[in-house]
């Protein structure tokens, strides 16, 4: 049985999940202690929970610890089967993550699987759907990835009561990512989205993010920013301002959320001041999507090279964990907080 510390490098909930992706995948049962030690409230709350009860579902696992609270939990995965999925946070908590759990272990049976997820869709401190949508999984259908997915309706901070769908494929063979030189600017697009507020608001967001982009010197006079203005279904309140940058070989996205006495201007600052810091580093993609890639492409078919915006420290602790199950080579180059580069050499590749 693997043994972790929770509480290693940023010490939060995403050292539990990979670890839960990787015991799947590998069979590896493991125990973890001090989960979450890191952050104001620790041990497991909802959405981690429901992110234990979900890879135990598809992998028939043995479980000791998972309740509210708790620091400690140990993990026994059985056999990996596909099939159609439920899983339902009760709160805000991330349905992102929970599919991002369970997505990679789902896509190794031998057969398709459907998985709805209802909760946070659009949430603080977690990729938004539509991050997922237009950025993360793209690179996994360049790498032989096959899945869609579906909003089927938004589910806003504090409330949530969103609901996302999934089918994922048979996709045993990965290849690679070297994501090292972006070169020119391609495309930039995005979405100014309501959900139950006047459209005025996503016009006012579309505006200033419009107004904002335009002064960028990497847009240059080839590009022409397209932002689409989406009212969002949704059984709560809420507004989002998501911008993607694409590259020739590299992308960014980047986005902000409204909140209750938030401007809808700040909301469009928000996302393209994110925009504008990764454009004034050299990285081939945004520092989320590195964190996001590391552990798919350590099952990839041969080496892979990524430059990344800003080293993390969430980064780091993922390139831990992997380690603990795998024994593929990850080697980071940079120091956290500055763009880096990142080496990913599964087992059984051969070093350039």
């Amino acid at each position: 049985m693997i043994e972790i510390d929770g509480a290693q490098g940023e010490g939060g909930g995403q050292v539990l999940r990979s670890a839960l992706t990787l015991s799947i995948l590998t069979g590896q049962p493991f125990h973890i202690v001090n989960i979450r030690a890191r952050r104001s409230k620790t041990g497991l709350a909802a959405q981690h929970l429901k992110s234990i009860d979900a890879a135990a579902t598809i992998s028939k696992a043995e479980v000791q610890g998972a309740h509210l609270g708790s620091r400690g939990l140990s993990f026994k995965p059985g056999g990996l089967r596909s099939g159609r999925y439920k899983f339902e946070v009760g709160t805000a908590g991330a349905t992102t993550l929970i599919l991002q759990t369970i997505l990679l272990p789902l896509s190794r049976t031998s057969s398709a699987s459907t998985v709805i997820i209802t909760g946070g869709t659009h949430v603080p401190a977690s990729p938004c759907y539509h991050y997922i949508e237009m950025n993360w999984l793209p690179c996994l259908r360049q790498m032989g990835m096959d899945a869609t997915l579906n909003l089927e309706q938004a589910g806003f901070y504090p409330r949530g009561g969103g609901r996302i769908q999934a089918t994922i494929r048979p996709s045993p063979h990965l290849r690679t990512l070297n994501l090292f030189q972006r070169g020119k600017m391609i495309n930039l697009s995005g979405i100014s989205a309501v959900a139950n507020l006047p459209r005025s608001i996503a016009e006012r967001q579309r505006r200033q993010a419009l107004l904002r982009i335009k002064n960028l010197p990497a847009l240059g006079n080839h590009i022409e920013p397209q932002i689409k203005i989406v009212e969002l279904p949704s059984p709560v309140k809420g507004t989002l301002l998501l911008l993607l940058a694409e590259f020739e070989n590299g992308r960014a996205c980047y986005f902000s959320l409204g909140e209750l006495g938030k401007p809808a201007e700040k909301v469009a600052d928000e996302a393209v001041d994110r925009l504008e810091e990764f454009l004034e580093s050299d990285g081939a993609i945004d520092q989320y999507l590195a964190d996001q890639l590391l552990l798919p492409l350590s099952f990839a078919d041969g080496v892979s090279t990524l430059r990344t915006s800003r080293v993390t420290s969430h980064l780091m602790t993922n390139a831990e964990i992997l380690q603990l199950f795998l024994p593929v080579k990850i080697a980071i180059e940079g120091e956290i907080g500055e763009t880096g580069i990142v080496r990913i050499v599964p087992q059984g590749s051969k070093e350039s």
